[in-house]
């Protein structure tokens, strides 16, 4: 089904402003239901968990609530959705767990086409394990990151590869699936970061053959918290670092400190957001909320794609400006500089049309780097979500079609 873009547009309060939001790479805008989850939450009443008392119990409901719809937007089970305030925070967390189990000649593989959050501290992690990094190069020109090399880059003494499943930057989606198959066939374990993938494709992190998938909720319309979902069982064999007095079971035993009980009751609201996105406020009691979820972000992609196609042909056109990547399989971003102009200028221009854009690394330092764009400003970045609209695609190619000379 179509969606229903009107419907869609009206549930956000922030687009009342006027303003293009072409900044969801970044972090997405938020729902009505969503904010209003959040402070039903807080009218309620909610106290910390395990205690004996009625505002104990509804923060307990929340956290189950909040753990279900995670494991039903990306195919996992609701056991083996660990929390935590974002993603960096989450996946500094498990290297250090993962890689007190390394040792001196060990090798990890590592995607220069990935976040920061996603590398380094892998490579910290290696750092002190003494274990060896690896690294799956990009194709410059096309932005993709060939499968192949893998076969050259995996050996036995490989413990993890850690891989995205879109470039935040490109928006290349690579063959994940064939990586960590290679992966899994010496024996080793596959991090697959899904922060930017997540809020444009439908996922399953069974047919990724990911031991561990990293989202973020305030990418897909929900508030500023982070997951990573993975089989219970395997998080059954990792024991982290923890206070002794705090709880020992999987997923609990992963996430320090008291949660923002709150927001978890936001990221429910936000999956059962995009869970309604097909069909747009059609009856939402017909079938699961994973089939709901697989519908609405099948059509999701479907959308974004035929409107990024305006705004890439609109930007190919224009001989001022200087595409990067052109990947046969992509999110719904682009990264181009106009010559003459910094980034930074490229985007102040269009902040001043009402037109949101962010510039430079992104913090995609490995593959701005290779571009020989990290240390000049990097380039600019747009990226449509659902909620976006030609009209905004059209006020993005106006405003970079003034900066020709």
């Amino acid at each position: 089904m179509a969606l229903d873009l009107a419907a869609i547009r009206a549930a956000y309060p922030a687009l009342r402003d006027g303003v293009a939001y072409l900044d969801g790479a970044a972090g997405t805008q938020t729902p009505e239901t969503v904010i209003e989850a959040i402070a039903a939450a807080y009218r309620a009443g909610i106290g910390n968990v395990g205690g004996t008392f009625p505002a104990s119990h509804r923060s307990q409901a929340i956290v189950d609530a909040c753990r279900l719809a995670v494991a039903d937007l990306v195919g996992g089970r609701p056991e083996g959705v660990v929390l935590g305030a974002n993603t960096t925070t989450l996946i500094y967390r498990f290297s250090q767990i993962l890689a007190a189990t390394w040792r001196p000649g060990d090798e990890i593989v590592l995607s220069r086409l990935d976040h920061d959050s996603n590398v380094r501290p892998w490579v910290q992690a290696a750092e002190r394990a003494g274990a060896v990094v690896r690294w799956a190069e990009v194709d410059l020109e096309t932005g993709e990151l060939p499968v192949g090399q893998y076969d050259t880059l995996l050996n036995e003494r490989t413990r993890l590869v850690a891989v995205t499943a879109a470039s935040n930057v490109l928006g290349t989606r690579p063959d994940v699936a064939a990586i960590t198959a290679k992966a899994h066939a010496v024996g080793a374990l596959t991090y697959v970061d899904g922060v930017h993938a997540t809020p444009h494709v439908p996922v399953d992190v069974a047919a990724l053959g990911a031991d561990f998938y990293a989202t973020s909720a305030y990418k897909w319309s929900g508030p500023h918290v982070g997951a990573v979902v993975a089989d219970p069982a395997l998080l059954e064999t990792l024991r982290p670092d923890k206070l002794i007095c705090s709880p020992d079971e999987v997923p609990q035993r992963f996430e320090t400190g008291t949660a923002p009980l709150a927001d978890l009751a936001g990221v429910t609201a936000a999956v059962e957001h995009l869970a309604s996105l097909d069909g747009a406020g059609a009856d939402v009691g017909t079938g699961s909320r994973r089939e709901r979820l697989l519908a609405s972000m099948t059509a999701v992609e479907a959308y974004e794609q035929r409107l990024f196609r305006t705004l890439l042909g609109g930007l190919e056109e224009m001989a001022h400006v200087t595409l990067y990547g052109k990947p046969a399989h992509r999110t719904a971003t682009a990264y181009f500089r106009v010559p003459g102009h910094t980034p930074l200028e490229v985007a102040g221009h269009l902040a001043a049309r009402g037109v949101n854009v962010w510039s430079g690394h992104n913090y995609a330092w490995e593959l701005t780097g290779a571009l020989g764009l990290r240390d000049t400003g990097g380039a600019v970045r747009a990226g449509l979500v659902h909620y976006n609209d030609s009209s905004d695609v059209d006020r993005l190619l106006a405003g970079v079609a003034e900066l020709a000379d």
